[in-house]
């Protein structure tokens, strides 16, 4: 992960709804500006897995003609819908078709989730749920409206941690 390029590592993962990893820093979007996108703060975060290297690899595929444009603009109806009402619009241009409608949309998966599970939340909700939930892991995809276009951005983990009111019930149960 480099930090040193704006729209990777802890830059990417604070426009995603995410502050820093150690809880400080200002929002910024995929691209240069240092504009606040999102002013709730969100504890805990860790496990950061930045996805730009496989996202140039496929890039690098694609412009070479190794991969067809209808596999790396794939994304399905759910997801093009998660976008325009779940997503965060971003001023960074499409690496396919180049026009700046892409948006950001973070999706939640954990067993503690229930049927949240696998669904797209906004990034007030990601705060509500870190302080419910002891853990579950957020990944965010880049969707472009337009082309397609999708990938998966970044990947991290939110909750207490096991920890304060958001401990799940067996580790409630268990406690003295």
């Amino acid at each position: 992960m480099s930090a040193s390029r704006p729209g990777t590592g802890p830059d990417l993962a604070r426009s995603c709804g995410a502050r820093c990893v150690r809880g400080r820093g200002t929002a910024r979007s995929l691209g240069t500006s240092a504009r606040d996108t999102y002013a709730v703060p969100v504890r805990n975060q860790r496990h950061i897995v930045d996805y730009a290297l496989r996202k140039r690899a496929l890039l690098r595929q694609y412009r070479a003609g190794t991969v067809s444009r209808a596999e790396v603009c794939d994304a399905g109806p759910y997801l093009l819908r998660a976008a325009e009402y779940h997503g965060e619009h971003i001023e960074h241009p499409c690496p396919v078709c180049t026009r700046r409608n892409m948006s950001l949309v973070a999706w939640v998966f954990g067993s503690e989730l229930g049927q949240a599970s696998g669904s797209a939340r906004r990034p007030d909700e990601l705060d509500r749920m870190t302080q419910l939930f002891s853990e579950f892991t957020v990944f965010v995809v880049e969707v472009c409206r337009m082309c397609r276009w999708n990938h998966v951005a970044i990947s991290y983990v939110l909750g207490t941690g096991g920890t304060g009111p958001g401990r799940s019930r067996a580790q409630q149960a268990a406690a003295p």
